[in-house]
């Protein structure tokens, strides 16, 4: 039952958030005519909802809690959820996958090119979401860098253009190429690292990329930045801003779906298994004959790659790059879309990209309350949903035999 202890502890929440949210939600200063609106009616809203949210969590936990009990007893089972039914099954994922790719080819003359061209930073995110999968979700191995592989792909197509005058299609590849190489160098120094010491190289090794972009004049024109940087190509053919963003549409739709179709089978591949076995116990993975070094530098190498294909698409998309946009914010984003949509869960990094991108795009509209709204939507995922929006699924295994043909 709800006692009376929780209603108690709800109600000192709500205080404690109206507290906390007093200077900013209260309280409105205005420089030119040196007054101060007080807004007391946005603290008694900011207590009314906190302490409703409140009630609801403990009735979610508590029916939680009575479901596992139920499921100890034998009363219930667990059955699949629906979405890893519709992932599983061929008969549900093949028609999902169709009717996807059909609304996806027929979404830009739907809608405007406005919301064309934030749909294509939405997949340049679900490309370099499912490349951090890679090295976080499969592999374990927490990346806060991840951003500096970005800039290594973006300048190699601005700096290539710039002086040699390579095009967006022959530096692509070379772009890629250039970012596994810097993951390979990143893999070497922390092999025998882990944990938040890992991460806290990763995180330096990213800021010393950001740093000598913004300082080495020479080299990357420092903070200034790069302009005029072409847009890709199609047949020499001349196109307008319009169809520019329609042909970078299409091309990221293919971008994704190639991407996609990797991974899966990178997934299920021999070094996929031993990503995840790599993952879940190095100790017992290196004594099983895996070879920690390798695999290691294989996951840096393939997830740094992703990341150098959409550094190039996005220097061709905005035609100008300069260090600020490489910045650790960047990776932090990349990173709440991998734990968001649920780490190893290649559905779930698409979600979670798409809700983290297009999320505070619509939600414009509530003004100065539109990262606060975004962070509490946050938050409620992580209470809710610690696993992600779509778990990735734990492969089991049975041992069967067979006696006096019964199964046992």
């Amino acid at each position: 039952m709800f006692k009376i202890e929780e209603l108690k502890k709800s109600l000192l929440i709500s205080l404690w958030f109206a507290f906390l949210t007093f200077p900013l939600l209260v309280i409105k200063v205005n420089p030119i005519e040196r007054t101060v609106l007080w807004r007391w009616e946005n603290m008694v809203y900011v207590a009314i909802g906190s302490f409703v949210i409140s009630i609801l969590v403990r009735l979610f936990y508590l029916h939680q809690e009575r479901r596992r009990e139920r499921v100890a007893r034998g009363e219930i089972t667990l059955g699949d959820p629906w979405i890893q039914t519709l992932l599983s099954e061929p008969r549900y994922l093949y028609p999902f996958s169709a009717a996807v790719l059909a609304v996806s080819l027929v979404f830009p003359f739907l809608f405007s090119t406005y919301q064309t061209n934030i749909m294509i930073t939405a997949l340049m995110y679900v490309v370099l979401g499912l490349g951090l999968n890679i090295v976080v979700g499969l592999a374990g191995l927490l990346d806060l860098g991840y951003v500096a592989f970005y800039a290594v792909g973006a300048y190699s197509y601005a700096l290539l253009n710039y002086h040699f005058d390579i095009g967006f299609w022959m530096a692509l590849p070379i772009g890629a190429l250039l970012a596994a190489l810097f993951g390979v160098l990143l893999g070497f120094p922390v092999l025998r690292l882990r944990g938040d010491y890992l991460a806290i190289v990763t995180l330096g090794f990213g800021e010393i990329i950001r740093l000598i972009l913004e300082n080495w004049n020479e080299f990357s024109q420092g903070p200034s930045g790069i302009s005029n940087i072409p847009r890709p190509g199609l047949f020499g053919m001349e196109l307008s801003l319009d169809q520019a963003i329609l042909y970078l549409y299409y091309l990221m739709i293919a971008a994704v779906a190639f991407t996609i179709f990797v991974v899966n089978r990178l997934q299920d591949s021999r070094i996929g298994r031993a990503w995840v076995a790599l993952r879940e116990d190095e100790i017992a993975c290196q004594a099983m004959g895996i070879d920690k070094r390798k695999t290691k530098l294989t996951a840096f190498a393939l997830g740094a790659t992703w990341a150098g294909i959409v550094g190039v698409i996005f220097a061709a998309k905005t035609t100008f790059i300069n260090p600020a946009s490489f910045t650790f914010l960047e990776s932090a984003i990349i990173l709440c879309i991998v734990v968001l949509g649920g780490m190893g869960s290649i559905f779930g990094v698409i979600v979670g990209a798409l809700i983290l991108i297009l999320l505070p795009e619509h939600l414009r509209a509530l003004s100065d309350y539109r990262m606060l709204a975004f962070g509490a939507v946050l938050v409620t995922m992580m209470i809710f949903r610690p696993q992600g929006v779509v778990a990735n699924i734990r492969r089991s295994y049975r041992f069967e035999s067979k006696v006096d043909g019964e199964a046992r």
